[in-house]
């Protein structure tokens, strides 16, 4: 029992459904495991330690039933605080749930909490104003980065098995390759609706888990029926069966080049991919305007943000300022103050267009693989929200260079953690497939797995 912190969720709700544990046995062990670490590492924005007991000690008959979770405070759960990351909502308690939230309580899930993000999910480290820096449990003074800091840290520290994420532009796949966890963006509409509205459908809900089968799992019990995906996928078990074809580039959409210990670990998935008898094909990257995209994004978070601010003046009786939203967020508003009225419908078409750019570049092959990141995880305060947005912004193209794209044409893609540098910095690989294809990127995601041994692979300093 000394080593529950070890095992995957699926593992978890085996001994609560065989009654070796019981729910409330694993929730004090867990609630235990997160007094330990939280000081250290700042996972958890808040919990709800009351609630959480209530509910384990009659835990809900679902395939989780009994397992501790974390939410990313981003998404409203009932009874739950939800504060985006923003002191602006310092005290927001969620009322409602929606059809994702009912997917967590079907599934048995006890939601003990919520983790940390970026404010607004804006950018790619967990540094707010609000509560402080989350930090990278392999290396303290390393970032999570983010959005979905908070949620990663608490699966690689093992405070928890598994923790809702979400990714707009690589939130779950960044800070998973950063942390040395498997991570999963589903396609766009394969999960439950979580109710919120959105300028431009980017945004995915999902999980970050140590486990292939947790992230499977996972996946099947919060997807919902969407003919342009196809059948339901369910409970994907297996392997990969077939040799895939497998394009690999390594340039950033900026037209930026890896570091050489990325590039590293670049030929070692190569090689390992081989190994395992698929075939690997060097390509150009895809031929996309990263620059484009960039504004393009930043233009549609600004007009967001604007309307946000809008929103809320009148129940502040003043625009929100230095009080309420940080200077990063700040300036974006005052930035897209002043564009142009066409901006955001341009900026709409020019990421449709990106987005069907990519997708016909996936359809020649299988999978395609690049680098998640193309540096190691970066310094804390890189990407602290007081340094200003022009140079935030291109610390942003920097860090995000690969996974925004795959966002925007709405395709599967994982970052799987098959390298540690010398340096004991986790760095992922990143696959991307067709629209709907997450049957083949698991069933590649469970071969890797098998071949790496990453599930045994732990942070140091969280090791014992």
């Amino acid at each position: 029992m000394k080593e529950l912190w070890r095992l995957d969720a699926v593992a978890q709700a085996e001994l609560v459904q065989s009654g070796v544990i019981s729910a409330l046995e694993l929730l004090e062990e867990t609630i235990a495991r997160i007094e330990a670490l939280e000081p250290r590492l700042h996972a958890i924005e808040s919990l709800d330690i009351e609630g959480a007991r209530l509910r384990a000690r009659h835990p809900p008959q679902g395939v989780l039933g009994g397992v501790p979770f974390l939410i990313k405070d981003l998404l409203p759960y009932p009874g739950l605080p939800c504060r985006m990351g923003s002191r602006l909502f310092r005290h927001n308690l969620s009322a409602q749930g929606s059809p994702y939230s009912a997917c967590l309580d079907a599934a048995g899930l006890i939601p003990l909490g919520k983790t940390t993000t970026s404010e607004f999910g804006l950018l790619g480290s967990t540094e707010t104003l609000l509560s402080g820096v989350t930090r990278n449990p392999w290396n303290l003074a390393l970032s999570a980065t983010g959005s979905s800091g908070g949620s990663v840290v608490a699966v690689a520290s093992g405070m928890i098995p598994i923790a809702h994420a979400s990714d707009g532009g690589g939130s779950i796949r960044i800070p998973s390759s950063a942390c040395g966890l498997f991570g999963l963006k589903p396609s766009r509409g394969r999960c439950a609706s979580t109710g919120q509205a959105v300028v431009y459908d980017m945004l995915v809900e999902h999980c970050v888990s140590r486990s292939v089968r947790d992230s499977a799992l996972f996946l099947s019990l919060t997807e919902v029926d969407n003919p342009a995906l196809g059948p339901k996928l369910g409970y994907v078990q297996e392997s990969i069966e077939r040799p895939l074809r497998i394009a690999y580039y390594s340039e950033t959409l900026m037209g930026q080049n890896p570091t050489p210990v990325v590039a590293q670990a670049l030929e070692h998935t190569i090689t390992l991919c081989r190994s395992l008898g698929h075939e690997l094909q060097p390509v150009a990257a895809p031929k996309i305007d990263g620059q484009v995209i960039s504004d393009s994004f930043f233009a549609i978070a600004g007009f967001g943000l604007t309307q946000l601010a809008r929103m809320m003046t009148p129940l502040l009786g003043r625009a929100p300022g230095p009080q309420e939203l940080e200077p990063f967020t700040l300036e974006l508003i005052d930035w897209f103050a002043t564009l142009p009225e066409e901006v955001v419908p341009n900026a709409i078409t020019a990421l449709d267009a990106a987005g069907q750019s990519m997708r016909n570049f996936l359809a020649a092959y299988d999978v395609v693989l690049c680098p998640t990141m193309p540096i190691p995880p970066p310094a804390l305060a890189t990407l602290a929200p007081t340094l200003g947005r022009e140079r935030l912004v291109k610390e942003t193209e920097q860090l995000a260079g690969y996974t925004p794209i795959y966002s925007i044409a709405g395709v599967p893609a994982m970052s799987v953690p098959l390298y540690v540098s010398d340096e004991d910095a986790p760095i992922g690989s990143h696959f991307g497939a067709s629209l709907g294809q997450e049957r083949v990127l698991l069933g590649l995601a469970y071969q890797l797995e098998r071949a790496s041994g990453w599930a045994d692979r732990w942070p140091p300093s969280v090791s014992t």
